[in-house]
């Protein structure tokens, strides 16, 4: 099952984990399809099961990411208080995702608070390990831009 897979869910009880499975549903995705689009409400997030889907920012896709790892997650913008995903997720290939609808996970983790902690700074490592990339991929091509946040 994917869930062993995901860094994020990594040493959760087994009762949380089955939790978790329960409140997953499985979503396939032709090449070419968006799962979800900046802008939109963030109401779930995503762990990829196969195939390969960029996240892109920008009308342009100025910042992009390919999410390419059986068990990554993305699209937790919503985990994080943000009221609209940031990103556009487009499938690169033929995909399968386990969508997880944002209010039953925390619902959960309120009832196992340190799983939830233990999930969220695992969340905490995958949002560095996506700063780090792109920070590596802008200064590979030397188009490394000054970012100024819009919020708070």
């Amino acid at each position: 099952m994917i869930i062993q897979k995901a860094e994020l869910f990594k040493d959760l009880s087994a009762e949380t984990t089955n939790e978790i499975s329960r409140i997953m549903v499985e979503e396939s995705y032709e090449q070419g399809k968006l799962i979800f689009a900046a802008g939109t409400p963030a109401t779930h997030f995503y762990i990829l099961v196969e195939g390969r889907v960029r996240l892109f920012l920008g009308t342009r896709a100025e910042i992009t990411y390919t999410v390419t790892v059986p068990g990554e997650a993305f699209g937790w913008t919503g985990l994080v208080d943000r009221p609209e995903y940031v990103a556009t997720a487009e499938c690169a290939a033929a995909t399968k995702v386990m969508k997880i609808e944002n209010k039953s996970l925390n619902e959960l983790f309120r009832s196992d608070t340190a799983g939830g902690m233990m999930f969220f700074k695992r969340l905490a490592g995958a949002v560095v390990q996506r700063l780090v990339y792109n920070y590596e991929a802008f200064l590979s091509e030397g188009s490394l831009k000054e970012v100024t946040p819009s919020y708070g």
